[in-house]
């Protein structure tokens, strides 16, 4: 049996798109839990990562991962309107907000470390790029949209979904960076929509890009056989309008692909 990290040969002669499994939350559909996953992730990993998908409940309690690991080619971890509880990085912040996922926060702690040792891609944006942080042994800060002294990163809290996404600043990326390269650029302007950021930055972790304030907005890392590349920003919103997300996403397929090789952190 061939297994689905082999490239197959469709009937046309092209490579089969590889099997991306994404993460989904746990949220409140019509007073029901649901796994969810926005469309606008799909979509962007289909369209501009050319990616088969395969949505990945948290429900710690069923989710194989050394199974799941060894079936899908890479995975996706995206953002979310929930945080990483405290406890999942030793925060003494017992103040940080929720709403929290915890069965998010564990399912994605057990897929990253089976990923990790099957040498497959893990992506993340947002939420993710902070949840590879944590797995990696960083820490979080809680306060980026309202820590005086620093930059607001997310919009005030009355904001609707357009404006919130309209929030945006600067990133400088770094000069030879995968970003840099990739997106042809030293510097970018993306999208602000966390509350949440890296405090201590993970061993091993390759800063991408960086905030006016200094605050970490991307980061990559080869760990084993591995690739890690993630941003803090949100390159699947409106991203037919933006052709620096779509040359990112581009850039996410290529290292699904293996095309792209990480540096070691």
């Amino acid at each position: 049996m061939i297994g689905l990290t082999t490239a197959l040969q469709n009937n046309s002669g092209e490579s089969q798109r590889p099997l991306l499994g994404v993460i989904a939350c746990n949220r409140m559909v019509a007073g029901e839990v649901a796994a969810s996953v926005m469309q606008r992730y799909l979509l962007a990993a289909a369209e501009h990562m050319n990616a088969s998908l395969v949505i990945i409940p948290s429900l710690p309690d069923f989710v194989e991962a050394p199974r799941l690991a060894s079936m899908i080619d890479g995975c996706l971890l995206t953002g979310s309107p929930s945080n990483i509880a405290p406890r999942f990085y030793g925060g003494a912040d017992a103040g940080a907000d929720g709403p929290f996922d915890e069965g998010r926060d564990e399912v994605v702690r057990r897929m990253f470390s089976e990923m990790v040792k099957a040498g497959k891609p893990v992506l993340g944006i947002c939420r993710g790029l902070q949840e590879i942080n944590v797995a990696l042994g960083g820490t979080l800060r809680c306060d980026l949209a309202t820590s005086s002294g620093t930059l607001s990163h997310h919009a005030p809290a009355n904001a609707d979904m357009d404006s919130m996404f309209e929030h945006s600043h600067e990133v400088r990326l770094m000069e030879e960076g995968v970003l840099a390269r990739a997106l042809a650029a030293s510097s970018i302007v993306v999208n602000s929509v966390h509350y949440q950021g890296i405090d201590r930055l993970a061993p091993g972790l390759s800063v991408e890009a960086t905030a006016p304030d200094g605050v970490v907005e991307a980061v990559s890392a080869r760990v084993g056989a591995s690739s890690i590349l993630a941003v803090q920003w949100h390159p699947e919103w409106q991203v037919h309008n933006n052709p620096e997300s779509q040359a990112l996403l581009r850039l996410y397929g290529d290292v699904l692909r293996g095309k792209v090789t990480l540096a070691h952190g």
